[in-house]
């Protein structure tokens, strides 16, 4: 049975049937979201944040972390409902209500805002259109988007800068950044706009650094960790491939065959 994702503007139902499923994620926008059932666990470079049933978390835009969703103690599948908050629309609500140019923000990238008993009334109010989605309008999206920001501000001024520091990602050091995160499954756009960066300059930079394509290294990054995990730390390879960033088994067994000249499974029997 398919996962169920139903977007409508600028808000998210999704709701997942198998009983773990792993995958990588960026946000270019900021997201606030509500736990409806199950579990998700979000690593990131912040830490392990774990969102149960009835758990609110906004989460900071540009972030890149991978995601964990397990079903719940009895067995309800993981749902939850996310909005996101884009630029045009946080820049609209700053002009209109004269919101002078705040302070960078510093702070932890995902605030647990369980418990606050005004945003668990706004999601409640937004289960109808999980059923009705057609009934979310453009212009009903829009006002819920103006209420959730509204009730975020009510939480503190810490927010404010969250919400509306515009400042975008500086060109950070590519080769460490690389070192770093290789094991993410994101596209090469992802990549280039985290390090600050046009795609194009991305690659341009990549290649001066690497001597390489980012397609080629990032295979063979991966296919190397995966030797290690299998060989060193004596991990299936059904348990690695997707740790290491790739996207499927069959993908991943080709390539390592083709690279160390043996199978995975034919390492790990070894």
């Amino acid at each position: 049975m398919e996962d169920q994702l139903i977007l409508q503007h600028n808000f998210l139902y999704a709701r997942g049937h198998r009983k773990t499923q792993s995958s990588e994620h960026y946000f270019p926008d900021h997201a606030l979201g509500i736990m409806l059932s199950g579990e998700s666990q979000y690593f990131s470079s912040e830490g392990t944040f774990i969102m149960k049933e009835d758990t609110v978390c906004l989460m900071r835009r540009n972030q890149l972390f991978k995601k964990l969703k397990k079903t719940g103690l009895n067995g309800e599948p993981p749902s939850l409902i996310s909005l996101f908050l884009d630029q045009d629309i946080l820049h609209r609500y700053a002009t209109e209500n004269e919101i002078l140019k705040p302070s960078i923000y510093r702070g932890k990238a995902m605030i647990d805002l369980t418990g606050n008993i005004f945003l668990k009334a706004f999601f409640d109010s937004l289960l109808p259109y999980i059923d009705h989605p057609k009934k979310l309008t453009a212009k009903v999206a829009e006002l819920k988007t103006y209420e959730a920001i509204e009730l975020l501000l009510q939480t503190g001024n810490a927010l404010q800068s969250f919400l509306f520091d515009f400042n975008e990602p500086h060109k950070i050091d590519l080769e460490t950044y690389m070192n770093h995160h290789y094991k993410y499954n994101i596209p090469m756009s992802s990549f280039a706009q985290l390090t600050g960066r046009s795609l194009s300059t991305f690659k341009r930079d990549f290649a001066k650094i690497f001597v390489t394509t980012p397609e080629k290294w990032l295979q063979q990054k991966r296919l190397e960790q995966a030797y290690y995990l299998i060989s060193n730390k004596k991990q299936r390879p059904s348990d690695v491939y997707l740790d290491v960033g790739f996207e499927n088994l069959s993908h991943f067994s080709f390539a390592f065959k083709k690279q160390f000249g043996l199978t995975a499974t034919e390492l790990a029997a070894h």
